[in-house]
């Protein structure tokens, strides 16, 4: 068994994305797919390096409501 992805595999792939999505779809595809591998990367990145500090998130203040005094 050879490699998975020959040439041939991935024109094969190609024509069958044009007939399912048409020409004019496909480069919103191709943007979307960068984009989301892009954002994928910078995900991964942030989780392994440490480099940069992680900024802590502030306390919550919250107000104390008191009960209203009697009046006699």
């Amino acid at each position: 068994m050879g490699e998975l992805l020959q040439p041939t595999h991935l024109l094969l792939i190609l024509v069958v994305a044009l007939l399912i999505f048409g020409p004019s779809k496909l480069p919103q595809l191709g943007k979307g797919l960068g984009e989301g591998i892009r954002g994928f990367k910078d995900g991964v990145k942030g989780l392994g390096g440490g480099d940069e500090p992680v900024a802590k998130p502030e306390p919550v203040k919250t107000q104390t409501q008191t009960q209203p005094t009697e009046v006699k």
